[in-house]
């Protein structure tokens, strides 16, 4: 991994943003449980399994962090947090069929202990439930900007299935399925919180800085993957190579392989027959093939995007977290 990766800070972003913003996600919170409430019981089960198995809640947290930019008073974002959370959550349900994954933030998957027709229609059910606390906001903007992203997550979704199985993806159409899948609700969730604050103004800028970050968090999560110690962060390591996935450190590094290198990743990633020791024999040749350190450079272009994207905020303490998220996202890892 890039020496970057490795690299430690002084202090915690994220946490910092959660001690300040913590009466508006306990709301969140309480807001997701009353939701997820239904007279059938696989219903709060099944969503309440994954909600609450330690994810980060980091889009339902940009949500509030850019409402309460500019609003101190009221709580006019956090239904849409929550309604984040539940499109965010409803596609981690589907891709975990798709993908026939087994393990997600050190747990079984729901579709591994109750099957994939449950899980399936769970995302649908926090699908629905998105929508319904979207309408509540009564605001026609909000309500096109997340449905247009939970459609742009589908979207990619089928854009990936359509890429699989193929070593000489274009580096391009890979970044489309990373915008698609992560970027565009990083850009919503921060795009909407201040259009419930009543600043058009600044929403553009907002939705900006949320999509690069979003580019940038994700081409980081695909890198610790490979990272032997990334499990203290909640990722499962190693899942992309043994479910075939091909990654961005892999799409960067194949073409500059040797023939032995790329008949490896067609046996592993394409035909999918791997052994015991095949992990680490794939760390080997990205490294050698610079495939984390190229990655690691689209990730901080990208977080530099996310920088510049703040700059026309107005000083907050909250416009300082936000800022330090991009540091956090860049460097989180082993």
């Amino acid at each position: 991994m890039p020496q970057a990766v490795h690299e430690k800070k002084d202090h915690d972003p994220l946490s910092s943003l959660r001690i300040l913003l913590a009466q508006d996600l306990k709301r969140v919170d309480q807001i997701i449980d009353h939701n997820l409430d239904s007279s059938a019981p696989l219903i709060p089960t099944v969503g309440r399994h994954l909600i609450y198995a330690g994810g980060k809640r980091l889009r339902p947290l940009l949500t509030v962090a850019s409402y309460r930019l500019f609003n101190q008073g009221g709580d006019g974002a956090v239904g849409l947090a929550a309604a984040v959370e539940f499109i965010h959550t409803a596609t981690l349900l589907h891709d975990d069929v798709v993908d026939e994954s087994k393990l997600r933030r050190g747990l079984l998957t729901a579709n591994d202990i109750w099957g994939n027709q449950p899980s399936v229609l769970v995302g649908d059910f926090l699908f629905a439930r998105s929508f319904q606390l979207m309408v509540e906001s009564n605001n026609a903007d909000v309500l096109k900007i997340l449905a247009n992203a939970a459609a742009c997550i589908s979207e990619g979704e089928i854009l990936q299935l359509s890429l699989c199985h193929n070593l000489d993806v274009n580096v391009e159409d890979c970044l489309r399925v990373i915008e698609a899948k992560t970027a565009t609700l990083f850009a919503a969730a921060c795009q909407v919180g201040a259009l419930m604050a009543h600043q058009t103004s600044y929403a553009s800028a907002l939705r900006d800085y949320g999509q690069n970050l979003g580019m940038a968090f994700q081409i980081v999560d695909d890198i610790l993957d490979y990272c032997a110690h990334a499990n203290h962060l909640g990722k499962d390591v190693g899942d992309d190579f043994k479910e075939g996935k091909i990654t961005l450190p892999v799409i960067l590094a194949y073409p500059h392989c040797q023939q032995e290198e790329k008949e490896f990743f067609e046996r592993t990633l394409i035909d999918h027959h791997q052994t015991p020791s095949d992990f680490s024999r794939a760390l080997e040749i990205l490294h050698k093939r610079q495939g984390f350190t190229k990655a690691y450079d689209r990730a901080a272009a990208y977080s530099e995007k996310a920088r510049q994207a703040l700059e026309s905020l107005p000083g907050h303490p909250i416009k300082d977290l936000l800022d330090g998220l991009i540091d956090y996202s860049l460097h989180r890892g082993c």
